[in-house]
């Protein structure tokens, strides 16, 4: 019915989409490897099941909660509604304190402990990261 040149043509648009369709799902299933969510401590404590995936906690430093155990550096970081306990080892950013904004990127163990990889306070002592500035002002 259809002609030799018609076929053709049809073969190549269509090796052509079903190569396009693949390209973009490898690359998103790349991506999604890559992608690290951001959440609070409120957010956290209502989890239905807790995942091990890399996950970033920000929320305030609180006050007097900072002690050094044995090369770790365990604190608190609350959202002023809930908490959830830290542990860290490795080098900690010099505007790391009490009372300022801090964004800890790791792994849940459970709903109140946290093992953090990496720290990021980097910043001046006015900035707050917009994910924690939101995550507060919504508390």
């Amino acid at each position: 019915m259809y002609g030799r040149k018609v076929k053709l043509r049809f073969f190549f648009v269509l090796l052509i989409l079903i190569t396009l369709v693949l390209s973009v799902f490898l690359i998103l299933k790349s991506l999604e490897e890559n992608v690290v969510y951001f959440q609070s401590p409120t957010e956290i404590k209502v989890l239905s099941e807790i995942k091990k995936k890399k996950i970033r906690v920000g929320g305030m430093v609180k006050n007097e909660s900072i002690s050094l155990v044995s090369g770790e550096v365990q604190f608190v970081i609350t959202d002023f509604k809930n908490e959830i306990n830290v542990t860290y080892s490795g080098a900690i950013p010099n505007l790391f304190m009490e009372g300022k904004g801090v964004v800890a990127e790791g792994f849940l163990k459970d709903r109140n402990f946290f093992l953090a990889t990496k720290i990021l306070a980097k910043h001046d002592e006015n900035y707050m990261p917009p994910e924690v500035k939101e995550a507060l002002e919504e508390k």
